[in-house]
């Protein structure tokens, strides 16, 4: 395979764009990661609404499925595309129906980063992608169009994220080697999850009621473990909740559910990020965000990969390869 030359350029001046932006768990990662976000772009405008508050770069109104034209985010000629396609369709939570459409987008984000040709492409989403048929499709796109990937499941609960939320990354560069960046994801992981206590201390409260998405599962946590994963819902405790064997504490009348601010933290959203919307809604896109903690550790992760093996980011004739 060719190895181009490039120049090594700091990653502040490297350009991201942000696909399925959401909230902007994502790009908050990227950027306190030091690198520059050129634009996000997302279809809900509740969740671009937030990110405005949060944000100063572009962000995007839009239908990315419906993008007939690149020449939009080919013109913003980006070194990295970023992105975390919806995942409804591959959830735990959800109908677990690949038909459904959604898992789609997948196709969609890899349909696009061959066509606009970053230097580096992630995506993230729920472990279960790596073994659907919609990714399969998608990692074929990927590969036809030159990109080596590093492919891993990572633990939030390990990347400095008080919460147990196993997600799937795929790492792409373009001419690159496969598994080329998967050390680096695995050398900086804790060695213990990151409970809720050692990550926000004392929040007045020992114990918390999450709920189950069955009565078979526990719903009462202490501070002293790591969360489970928060999800787009957030419900009182029934009246009739039974004791489940694995409950870390009885029901008592000071026992209560997570506020949304308090899930926006174990989200690892800053104190100062703005959260304005219906309660619904904030809610659902704080569940739907990537952890902004394990945001930054990837990106971390991949400039660390850049640094060290001298991998730069663009060349002349890299540039003509996207413009023509």
């Amino acid at each position: 395979m060719v190895k181009e030359n490039y120049k090594l350029e700091s990653h502040s001046s490297l350009k991201v764009i942000d696909l399925f932006a959401g909230c902007g768990g994502l790009s908050l990662g990227f950027k306190n990661a030091g690198f520059q976000i050129a634009a996000a772009f997302d279809n809900w405008e509740t969740a671009i609404k937030v990110y405005q508050k949060n944000f100063h770069h572009d962000v995007i109104l839009c239908d990315i499925a419906a993008l007939d034209n690149l020449e939009l985010l080919k013109n913003i000629n980006p070194d990295i595309i970023i992105g975390g396609p919806p995942c409804q369709d591959f959830s735990s939570a959800g109908k677990r129906d690949e038909n459904l459409g959604r898992g789609d987008l997948t196709i969609v984000f890899a349909e696009i980063v061959a066509s606009v040709k970053p230097k580096w492409f992630v995506m993230e989403n729920v472990d279960r992608l790596a073994k659907s048929a919609k990714y399969k499709i998608a990692r074929d796109i990927f590969k036809q169009a030159g990109y080596g990937l590093t492919e891993k499941i990572l633990d939030a609960s390990l990347c400095g994220v008080p919460q147990k939320r196993k997600r799937f990354f795929c790492l792409g560069e373009f001419n690159g080697e496969d598994k080329a960046l998967e050390s680096y994801l695995q050398a900086k992981l804790a060695a213990q999850p990151k409970t809720i206590r050692e990550y926000l201390g004392d929040l007045g409260i020992e114990y918390y009621y999450r709920h189950p998405r069955s009565y078979k599962r526990r719903a009462i946590f202490s501070i002293d473990e790591p969360s489970p994963t928060i999800r787009g819902v957030n419900r009182p405790i029934p009246k009739n909740y039974k004791i489940h064997p694995g409950d870390a504490a009885p029901v008592t009348p000071q026992l209560r559910p997570l506020t949304t601010i308090e899930r926006s933290y174990i989200q690892t959203f800053p104190p100062n990020f703005i959260f304005e919307s219906s309660k619904t809604d904030l809610e659902q896109m704080i569940g739907n965000a990537v952890p902004v903690k394990l945001a930054e550790y990837v990106a971390k992760c991949l400039y660390e990969y850049m640094q060290q093996n001298n991998v730069l980011v663009r060349s002349e004739r890299f540039t003509a390869q996207i413009k023509g």
